[in-house]
């Protein structure tokens, strides 16, 4: 916990994140990325000079999965959680029937994401996004896409109100893994017919090759994104 929380400080105070008084959701998809933010963001809270209030908001897609853990870890934590009804499963796989879904699947889980905080008065949103996640996207940016690009550390919704953090983005995804193991974190499967199919887990095999030949490279790329795109200079 004290290396993760390092690390989420660091990223905290380099991009101005929180603000005294800031009302922050967690988005708590039950993947060991968010759960391990929430606990993080939790023990943040306890000694942090800004004082803040967190909340935990999952999104229920229709897939059949089973969030009692979360209710139980946010109940110990003592962290009011909401569980948000949608139907983004039925649109995205039944009635669109989509062969590529991930695009349509994370505008959808976005958008129902912001409105479920807003209704909660909850002003920003914590994410699980990570140091490999950053790498990731900056390389499917250049790959699929043919441009420089990547999310930002902090992003502000206008037409919501709403402003995306992602407090992991130093933390790398190897030490994520090692802390669910440890902690034996509570995580609860996705049944995502596309989990394990898409372009991002390609991305991440060629990375890994990528960087068993040359060590270092995922911190250079992460560099270069940091140096390239608009957004990621620290304040």
């Amino acid at each position: 916990m004290q290396h993760l929380l390092s690390h989420m400080r660091r990223a905290v105070e380099d991009y101005n994140m929180i603000e005294e008084g800031d009302r922050i959701a967690v988005g708590l998809s039950g993947g060991k990325d968010s759960l391990a933010v929430l606990l993080a963001a939790h023990a943040l809270k306890r000694f942090y000079p800004k004082s803040f209030h967190l909340e935990a908001i999952t999104l229920d897609m229709g897939m059949d999965m089973d969030f009692a853990p979360l209710v139980e870890l946010c109940k110990s934590l003592d962290v009011p959680y909401h569980i948000e009804k949608t139907q983004i499963k039925e649109i995205v796989f039944d009635l669109r029937k989509e062969k590529n879904p991930c695009s349509l699947c994370a505008n959808l889980r976005r958008g129902a994401l912001n409105s479920a905080a807003k209704d909660r008065g909850l002003d920003k949103i914590m994410l699980g996004h990570h140091f490999d996640d950053v790498v990731e996207t900056f390389f499917l940016s250049l790959l699929y896409e043919g441009r420089v690009n990547c999310f930002l550390p902090v992003t502000y919704l206008d037409r919501m109100g709403v402003t995306l953090l992602r407090p992991f983005i130093y933390v790398e995804e190897r030490d994520i893994k090692k802390f669910a193991k440890t902690t034996n974190l509570p995580v609860v499967k996705s049944n995502c017919p596309a989990d394990g199919n898409t372009k991002r887990e390609y991305i991440k095999t060629l990375l890994r090759q990528l960087e068993n030949e040359s060590h270092g490279a995922k911190q250079r790329l992460f560099t270069a994104m940091r140096n390239s795109v608009k957004g990621w200079e620290i304040q």
